[in-house]
């Protein structure tokens, strides 16, 4: 646990404060591939930096202090994090994964874990009887999303917990809508968190990496030996950027809350809107739960216009508002999940978890949100 009580203050002095050798308040980028060993079989406990890298341990150490959690790994992705977990597993197991997850997770179960005899089954977790049914012996692990991408449905993290710990499976959470700002999963009985960092922990749209976080020592024994035994470790100097856009993580978060919300609200008013998917919204089947484990909503919002609309119309009217995969930087970003985040998933399970042709959905930048909502109010009045 961190030395300080507030979370505001652990983003800008946790895990490793600055340096102690000169007095810099930054940590020092440890641009190198090796170290120099005093003697033979005697190091200053780093070897290699594929194995350690005071920059990289750095950054895991305050993403497991801000995590509530106890062991912190750095990846070159948020994919590489995600594999690292899974890697945990082997021939036989199976993983159980809420219906909406990020394409991406889906695909890498799919496609590449399947080969190795690892399957996964789509489960409802808003059903808990749904669940426990499904936690037969073979299954190792429920990997969840909450809010999950892209219909923002909410799950309650602890009341799955709940469920999978009395059958001793795993629960893996990934938190990357919410980060620790506004949500710890392992405070409320996860067993990993991971993180594509490359959003909001990042925050500028000009990195790409991945984190994990565990609480259990045997766990992360494993995944440390993976971790160094695969490689897919995280640059010095991309751990250098990623600690520096945490420590602004507070501020943005509140202003991308602020202006989502306005957002949000602005959209489930307007007469050419069909549904909104917010969990911000007191209509939401999610505002609840969310209000219960989470500190915000987050500022991710998926919605739909009207049937005769024409949505590439849409999209292409957006001046402001990037066209671009991602989410989570400064500036606002909208994505068609159909055709791009989700594409990997067959067309079939996309429509039948609710993730339709016309679905838009938005990462609420921090610009001013009457701009924000200018801009959509245009692209709207152009999609007619």
């Amino acid at each position: 646990m961190s030395k300080f009580n507030k979370k505001a203050t652990v983003l800008i002095h946790g895990g490793v404060d600055g340096d102690e050798r000169t007095g810099a308040v930054n940590v020092p980028i440890y641009q190198t591939s090796t170290y120099k060993q005093v003697h033979l079989g005697q190091h200053k406990g780093y070897e290699y930096s594929r194995t350690g890298n005071p920059t990289r341990e750095a950054l895991e150490k305050l993403i497991a202090e801000l995590e509530h959690g106890r062991f912190g790994f750095a990846f070159a992705s948020g994919m590489a994090a995600t594999t690292a977990v899974l890697t945990l597993f082997k021939t036989g197991d199976k993983i159980l994964i809420s219906k909406n997850v990020y394409g991406g997770t889906f695909r890498v179960l799919a496609n590449v874990y399947n080969q190795f005899g690892i399957t996964y089954e789509i489960v409802d977790t808003n059903h808990l009887e749904d669940l426990e049914g499904a936690l037969t012996d073979e299954v190792k692990a429920v990997f969840i999303e909450s809010p999950a991408n892209p219909l923002m449905t909410v799950t309650d993290i602890e009341a799955v917990a709940n469920v999978v710990h009395e059958k001793g499976k795993l629960l893996i959470v990934d938190n990357t809508f919410m980060t620790p700002y506004l949500q710890r999963p392992i405070d409320l009985g996860a067993d990993i968190v991971v993180h594509s960092a490359t959003k909001y922990l990042g925050g500028h749209s000009d990195l790409i990496a991945g984190l994990a976080v565990v609480k259990d020592k045997d766990i992360a024994d494993r995944l440390y030996y993976i971790q160094n035994a695969t490689g897919g470790i995280l640059q010095p100097f991309d751990a250098f950027l990623l600690i520096r856009g945490i420590k602004t993580l507070g501020v943005r978060m509140d202003k991308h809350q602020e202006n989502a919300i306005y957002v949000a609200n602005w959209l489930k008013h307007h007469a050419d809107v069909k549904k909104v998917y917010f969990p911000g919204l007191g209509t939401d089947p999610g505002y609840n739960t969310q209000k219960k484990q989470a500190d915000g909503p987050g500022a991710m919002i998926s919605f739909e216009l009207k049937d005769e609309f024409d949505i590439k119309k849409f999209f292409d009217r957006l001046e402001l508002i990037a066209l671009a995969e991602s989410l989570g930087g400064v500036e606002s970003l909208v994505c068609h999940p159909s055709s791009m985040t989700h594409a990997s998933i067959p067309e079939d399970i996309r429509h039948a978890v609710g993730i339709t042709d016309n679905l838009i959905r938005l990462s609420i930048g921090i610009e001013d949100k009457e701009d924000i909502v200018s801009d959509i109010e245009k692209a709207i009045a152009a999609a007619k």
